[in-house]
């Protein structure tokens, strides 16, 4: 493919967007962006600022908070992909604990939040040859986008995957822990009032519950070559 586009893809937590997306990003030679990372480091700021914790979260300080937090993502050779910086601070194992999961959709659903990221994801895709997922790219983000992506899986395989994940990353966590966490986030990312999860009416649907990563690539390759 000669000309330059943008790719949109949204879907459940624990679906593999992140990696799909990074995959095609790299055959393509296009940026690649992880809404998801972006909310989580936000998730992280607040936390360290102790204005969310369990039963707790001061929405108003994070809100009057919001100038003073930069996010930017950086070229990591090693892993041949992006990382996630938060004011400087190199961040991207940081925002992938179980506990910074717990909170990232509560602080998500903030207007004034998405309002901030949303603006920043706009302006990196205004020149296309950008693969961006998150949960509201092709209805919120970017509803001009040339191929829209929906991905989804049940709930436990996407528990079993980021089981997996954490375990190898050495997290002290429970298989049960996981689930609730997947199936929490998805009714709290499904009816949250500002942007809700929900699948573009001209989004593709792939349900990758039983597809392995190189079948989800090819079969998404062929779609981007047949436009």
């Amino acid at each position: 493919m000669k000309k330059k586009i943008t790719i949109a893809i949204d879907g459940f937590s624990s679906t593999g967007k992140s990696t799909i997306a990074k995959k095609l990003a790299k055959k393509l030679n296009y940026i690649h962006i992880d809404t998801g990372a972006m909310y989580r480091a936000i998730t992280l700021y607040a936390m360290n600022k102790e204005y969310i914790k369990k039963d707790f979260f001061d929405k108003e300080k994070l809100i009057t908070d919001l100038p003073n937090i930069n996010i930017s993502f950086k070229f990591n050779k090693e892993k041949n992909s992006n990382d996630t910086y938060l004011n400087g601070e190199n961040v991207e194992d940081k925002i992938r604990s179980i506990t910074l999961s717990n909170f990232v959709s509560h602080v998500a659903s903030i207007p004034e939040v998405r309002k901030k990221l949303v603006k920043i994801q706009r302006e990196i895709a205004k020149n296309k040859g950008v693969v961006m997922d998150g949960r509201d790219i092709g209805t919120v983000v970017l509803p001009n986008a040339d191929l829209k992506l929906f991905l989804t899986a049940s709930a436990d395989k996407r528990a079993t995957r980021r089981y997996k994940e954490l375990i190898s990353k050495g997290e002290k966590v429970s298989f049960d822990e996981v689930l609730k966490n997947v199936q929490d986030r998805d009714f709290f990312d499904s009816n949250r009032s500002d942007s809700p999860l929900t699948e573009a009416e001209d989004a593709i649907n792939i349900d990758n519950s039983d597809m392995g990563l190189e079948e989800q690539f090819e079969h998404i390759m062929g779609l981007i070559n047949n436009l």
